[in-house]
């Protein structure tokens, strides 16, 4: 069985696919062979026992990956024998043995990318994501939103081949061993910055809070992906007069984000567009009471744990951060639904309902 995890360079990618290979090397009836370019090791390291590694040392450009792992990729996998081919994204192989794709990447992005030189790119994503769903023997579905979402309206044409599968969090994601005081108007965001993370309406938001709160602050946690927008953000920032109360601390290791998220008065989430949400989830087991937007897969992954908001209502945000800082008795009660929620996911859940379908994948003969 193939693992093509070319794709999985960043942010949720290199999550999934760090925290699940050690369940996927313990499941009973998987060989696992996987694949990696030479750029990626530094990310993974040595895979656990179990799964042989293979690095690529060709030129790591997108076109040269796509080109390797539609044309090469197929061949490699029939002379090794294998049965499955396993793409860590939303396209794949088609032409290798009964390739299962991860529906994890929104094309709903598309529909707020105002910059045409990213078109092409989100056209592309379209287009290889409706292709793999229907040469794929199986997919799996991070959520029933990406299910949904990623269906292309079809997910009756589909729903043989889609499966949900949550993610799950990390150990390492709990409340402090010795419970202590969160930090006064400590305001938490953990996300890379990109445009449909909606950082610029928490800024707005943030600069009504400031009225009756000068105090608070934001703290901004994440890798700045997009510099245009990261300069729109500086630029609004100044603009609102809170430039001073926002830190862009950059990307975190995750003993680094665990100390934030235990010390944050309120974890904010206003997202338009996730189809899961790690940062989420991760927060919710370590006790922190959470503020979040009403959109995409987060109802469905949050339940009744947070405090919902419309994403692009400015009062909204601000009136709800407003009643989080105000209330300690809420907050209180929204760390303890936080943990009571985020007890339900589990990377080793994640890894054995991923095996059922890998196995199943296997079991259906070549294409």
């Amino acid at each position: 069985m193939i693992i093509n995890a070319l794709h999985a360079k960043s942010g949720g990618g290199v999550t999934y696919l760090r925290n699940i290979l050690p369940h996927l090397a313990a499941a009973e009836g998987l060989e696992l062979h996987l694949f990696l370019h030479d750029d990626q090791y530094d990310l993974f390291g040595m895979p656990p026992e179990g799964i042989r590694l293979h690095l690529l040392g060709f030129s790591n450009s997108f076109i040269r990956l796509l080109a390797w792992e539609q044309l090469a990729l197929p061949i490699l996998a029939r002379e090794m024998g294998a049965d499955v081919t396993f793409s860590l994204a939303n396209y794949g192989p088609l032409l290798a043995p009964n390739p299962v794709i991860v529906l994890r990447n929104s094309l709903a992005v598309a529909q707020r990318e105002y910059r045409p030189s990213k078109w092409a790119y989100w056209a592309g994503l379209a287009a290889g994501t409706l292709a793999s769903l229907v040469g794929c023997h199986s997919a799996i579905a991070v959520s029933d939103y990406a299910r949904r979402a990623l269906g292309f309206g079809l997910t009756g044409r589909f729903k043989d081949k889609i499966t949900v599968v949550h993610h799950g969090v990390d150990a390492r994601f709990t409340p402090a061993a010795l419970p202590a005081p969160r930090l006064p108007d400590e305001l938490l965001v953990v996300s890379d910055v990109y445009v449909q993370k909606n950082i610029h309406t928490l800024i707005r938001a943030l600069a009504k809070v400031m009225r009756h709160h000068p105090d608070v602050r934001l703290l901004i946690a994440g890798r700045l992906v997009d510099a245009d927008y990261h300069r729109e953000l500086v630029s609004l920032a100044a603009g609102c007069g809170v430039a001073g109360a926002i830190t862009f601390l950059g990307g975190q290791k995750p003993a680094e984000l665990v100390d934030l998220y235990r010390r944050c008065t309120v974890f904010l989430f206003p997202s338009t567009v996730e189809t899961f949400g790690n940062p989420l989830v991760e927060a919710m087991a370590c006790g922190a009471p959470v503020i979040c937007s009403d959109s995409a897969a987060m109802p469905e992954v949050a339940g009744d744990a947070v405090l919902y908001v419309s994403p692009l209502d400015v009062d909204g945000m601000a009136a709800a951060i407003e009643r989080v800082l105000d209330d300690a008795g809420l907050r209180e009660d929204l760390g303890r639904r936080s943990l009571e929620r985020a007890a339900g996911y589990s990377w080793a859940k994640t890894g054995a309902l991923t095996a059922q379908v890998l196995r199943s994948a296997g079991r259906r003969g070549p294409p």
